[in-house]
């Protein structure tokens, strides 16, 4: 490593195994692509990074700002820039110092544009004006120093680029020097800068049982703020925006992209400036937000990870995809390069809810077994005095009157059937009529003396407290140790209210934002280094805690509560543009659906989900001849072509948006070497067929057989035929798919 100010210094950056950015970044695969670089010319005091198609350029200013250059498509290795010129003046309103953009700047001299941080000094300034100090290559990235022009007020930002996909991961550590506290009141993990032009915003938004709507909307003047004040990611909003440029659609044109690993309450801030040109910023969100730095303490901010991508939001989504399941999801012991396809897994919840015992859940085992499922997973129900959701929470120890013996002789059964044991926890919870809230009640989250409002009848622990956080590490270590389980359910059922901490001085109290969710990773890391095998769900009422914070230790999330089949086509459409099909759990559930009474054939239920990591979440105990064998042979079906769905491109052929009749999508694994194909129907109108499915992603110059996985093609169409006619020609539907709610599905095989 060398530290300069001034020093010509290049470093070659190769994907390695291990912590990048502590405790955000796990590096977890080493990928053969072309190596990144980070290069720093003295004599313009330009930094430059550059990965596979993408170079990312900022420089000090004459004034000492450090300021964005370039981020897009990779420069010849001969292009330079010449040193960064601070942005003009506009008449005496909007200073060079507001309109320059800048890669992380304070609030100060004027600035009226979203600030990377804000702070007030012991003796009320609030006055913070970041310049350039230092910068320290390292060998995996480059670490830049900046310091308020008086005060001693240092922050490094850590800049690391992947070389495969040239996603750039950043983050900042804010450190106080001074001989006084600080107070942090604001702190983004990044800020980034698009020139000006015609943008469109991409972001994602719903409600619970709505969630994952595609938002887009034509980016104007001011700012569009995207946020959870919720203590947690929430379902309003996700911490993901696309940006296209342009024309850009799906398949073309300019796209930037970014997702914020974290999983507390954050913001993300998209405004178009005085001059056009347009900045996203996002970290911690500033709302009732207040950390102190005493002397000699930092803050570290969560990593703001960006790319950017030539081939529209489906080129987009595949790189993100890509990176999530080599460089963000764990990788266990036994998956040496990338994590594997997740179980099909069976769920107790819709069969038998909080009526949980060991000889209804061994019958249903045993049902689950039959169908070809990998994985049991015995949901709310078995612990403490849990008969509904009015109590129990808290207490996990097993309940004596339903399960007897234990856990030992379920478990022991659904080993025999072949299938491994998974188990529902809801950590951060507790009910008021709980032992553990009777004994400790001042452990929950709440300000003394006032109301402490209950939903779900649940109250939230306050995980910022070391004490609490001890108590639910010990008995999930206790539990995972006493019981061969694989896989835990981890739900979140409420979000914060009354986010008091009553144990620090009153200014201190605000840094709960922060210190639950590190507990909580803190948590989770711990959990994986004792019990590396165990696997985990994120799971929050559905898809209220999904970031790629939580995506470092969850090997899959859940969506949403609602498993409607035709709701879950939009809502998997959504997901998909932030997070790759191998962590989307997708459930079938009974018919008609509890949600929207809809009906619908287990075929088409069972298409939907068979989009992503399939589950079986229905009442088989119910399920007739028919339906048992139908379900049997799909998951013998997605099995054989599961590694292609989840983690091969992804490409959208046909939107279920804007109240289209029609959806289509399709997966090609890496080498190109099989895809599958599915195909829904909504309703068919004026005796319409089906459109014409032009596949994308093989290899033109390859034979590929086509095969039906459930449905069938049009009378005529070849069984073999190239890349370039499957591409071309395309694929027709036989005539008679048609109707309401129907599904089919193909599988193509390279010959």
């Amino acid at each position: 490593m060398h530290t300069s100010k001034s020093l010509i210094s290049t470093v070659v950056l190769r994907t390695v195994a291990g912590l990048l950015m502590a405790p955000f970044f796990m590096m977890a695969t080493v990928i053969a692509a072309q190596p990144s670089a980070v290069a720093f010319d003295a004599a313009t005091k330009v930094f430059r990074i550059d990965g596979e198609g993408v170079s990312y350029v900022f420089g000090v200013n004459p004034r000492g700002e450090l300021q964005q250059l370039y981020w897009g498509g990779r420069l010849a290795a001969t292009d330079a820039f010449p040193q960064a010129r601070p942005m003009p003046e506009w008449a005496s309103f909007d200073s060079p110092y507001s309109n320059t953009p800048q890669e992380y700047a304070g609030w100060g001299a004027g600035l009226f544009m979203e600030p990377a941080l804000k702070v007030t000094f012991a003796d009320g300034n609030r006055d913070l004006v970041l310049h350039y100090d230092s910068h320290t290559v390292r060998p995996d990235g480059v670490d830049v120093v900046l310091k308020d022009i008086q005060r001693k007020i240092y922050v490094t930002l850590h800049y690391t680029m992947e070389p495969h996909s040239g996603i750039l991961a950043r983050s900042a550590t804010i450190e106080n020097r001074e001989a006084q506290p600080v107070t942090v009141e604001q702190a983004a993990a990044a800020a980034w800068a698009l020139p000006p032009s015609h943008y469109t915003l991409n972001y994602l938004t719903g409600r619970w049982a709505g969630e994952w709507t595609l938002t887009q909307e034509a980016v104007k003047t001011g700012a569009r703020v995207i946020e959870s004040r919720r203590g947690s990611t929430g379902h309003r909003a996700n911490p993901w925006f696309a940006i296209q440029a342009g024309e850009s659609n799906e398949d073309q044109g300019d796209v930037w992209f970014g997702a914020l690993a974290w999983s507390g309450s954050w913001r993300i801030t998209v405004e178009q400036d005085q001059l056009d040109a347009v900045r996203v910023t996002g970290g911690f969100n500033p709302f009732d937000f207040g950390y102190v730095l005493h002397p000699g303490e930092k803050l570290e901010t969560p990593v703001f990870y960006g790319g950017y991508a030539a081939n529209g939001l489906g080129g987009a989504s595949r790189k993100l995809h890509r990176f999530e399941i080599d460089h963000i999801l764990p990788h266990r012991q036994d998956q040496k390069n990338a994590p594997k396809p997740r179980p099909v897994i069976y769920n107790s919840w819709e069969a038998t809810e909080f009526r949980v015992d060991e000889a209804g859940q061994m019958a249903l085992a045993e049902k689950a077994a039959a169908l070809g499922v990998d994985r049991f997973v015995m949901d709310d129900g078995w612990f403490g005095q849990r008969k509904d959701d009015h109590a129990g929470l808290g207490d996990w120890y097993v309940n004596q009157q339903k399960f007897p013996h234990g856990l030992k002789p379920l478990i022991d059964k659904v080993h025999s059937l072949g299938m491994d044991f998974g188990l529902w926890v809801e950590p951060e919870m507790v009910n008021p009529d709980s032992d553990l809230y009777r004994k400790h009640p001042d452990w929950v989250l709440n300000f003394p003396g006032r109301p402490r409002s209950e939903q779900r009848n649940q109250l939230v622990l306050n995980l910022a407290r070391a004490d609490v956080r001890d108590y639910v590490l010990g008995f999930l270590d206790k539990l995972l140790t006493e019981n061969d389980i694989a896989f835990l359910k981890w739900d979140y059922n409420r979000n914060w209210s009354e986010p008091g901490w009553d144990q620090l001085p009153p200014a201190e109290q605000k840094k709960v934002y922060v210190e639950f969710t590190r507990n909580l990773y803190s948590i989770l890391a711990e959990l994986q280094r004792k019990h590396p095998k165990v696997e985990l769900e994120s799971c929050s009422g559905g898809g209220g805690r999904v970031d790629l914070g939580i995506l470092r230790y969850a090997d899959e999330v859940w969506p949403s509560d609602n498993t409607d089949p035709f709701d879950r086509l939009t809502q998997q459409d959504g997901f998909t543009y932030a997070y790759t099909p191998q962590v989307m759990m997708a459930w079938v559930t009974d018919s008609p659906h509890w949600l929207n009474k809809r009906s619908s054939s287990l075929s088409y239920r069972m298409l939907s989900s068979m989009q992503g990591s399939l589950g079986i979440g229905a009442n088989i105990a119910k399920w007739n001849d028919e339906e048992t064998a139908t379900a049997k042979r799909l998951i013998a079906a997605y099995h054989a072509v599961q590694p292609t769905i989840v983690q091969g491109d992804l490409y959208r052929l046909i939107s279920p948006r804007n109240d289209s009749e029609f959806s289509a999508t399709q997966t090609v694994s890496h080498d190109k070497s099989q895809s599958v194909v599915f195909a829904f129907i909504h309703s068919t109108q004026e005796g319409r067929t089906f459109p014409r499915l032009k596949l994308k992603g093989l290899d033109p110059a390859q034979q590929y057989a086509l095969s039906p996985i459930e449905g069938k093609a049009l009378a005529g169409t070849p069984q073999v035929a190239s890349g370039a006619w499957w591409m071309n020609h395309g694929l027709d539907m036989d005539e008679g798919f048609r109707g309401d709610f129907q599904a089919a599905a193909f599988r193509l095989d390279r010959k």
